[in-house]
């Protein structure tokens, strides 16, 4: 029998959590679907609540929830950065490919993950992938090994590690767990 795991958070915070997850989902249903007939606002409710469900079931809805555990606000800031970044990669990638010479200098080599959670290397890792002409081949410590079409442009890459960092701290006041 596996062991209980211990409860971080009090019942009304767990219930917040929920209400938030609940909120969410269905904005992203009202956003993504753009049908609004009764219907389907009816069927879209229902598999809102059944997502929610599972997820209080499975005991996700918690102090570790991954969704939840960063701020709405970093997450804007640092996706329309990444928007930006990805958008210049394009260029300089295009660029290259369209140049006669085909100027491309394959490169295998490892970068320093400096978050402090799973959450923060992954959501790094995917976004080294994201940029065009760079994937991430593994992930094992903190330490993430990149496959890059061009020469790797470590300061692009630290600034990214930095923004993830920045992302995944606690602000003043909020305390984890």
């Amino acid at each position: 029998m596996a062991p209980a795991r211990a409860k971080t958070r009090g019942p009304l915070n767990e219930t917040q959590h929920a209400i938030r997850l609940g909120a969410l989902l269905v904005v992203l249903w009202l956003v993504l679907s753009g049908h609004y007939g009764a219907l389907l606002l009816f069927l879209g409710a229902a598999s809102c609540a059944l997502a929610l469900f599972i997820a209080l079931r499975m005991d996700r809805v918690d102090g570790e929830a991954v969704p939840l555990a960063m701020r709405a606000w970093r997450w804007v800031r640092y996706t329309a950065w990444l928007g930006v970044e990805i958008v210049k990669s394009n260029l300089q990638v295009a660029r290259v490919l369209i140049d006669p010479r085909l100027p491309i200098r394959p490169a295998v080599f490892r970068v320093e993950a400096t978050q402090h959670s799973l959450l923060g290397h992954v959501v790094y890792a995917n976004s080294i992938t994201l940029t065009p002409g760079t994937v991430s081949i593994d992930l094992h410590g903190d330490a993430i090994d990149v496959h890059s079409l061009l020469a790797p442009d470590l300061g692009a890459l630290g600034e990214m590690d930095r923004r993830v960092s920045e992302m995944e701290r606690e602000s003043p006041g909020e305390r984890s767990g």
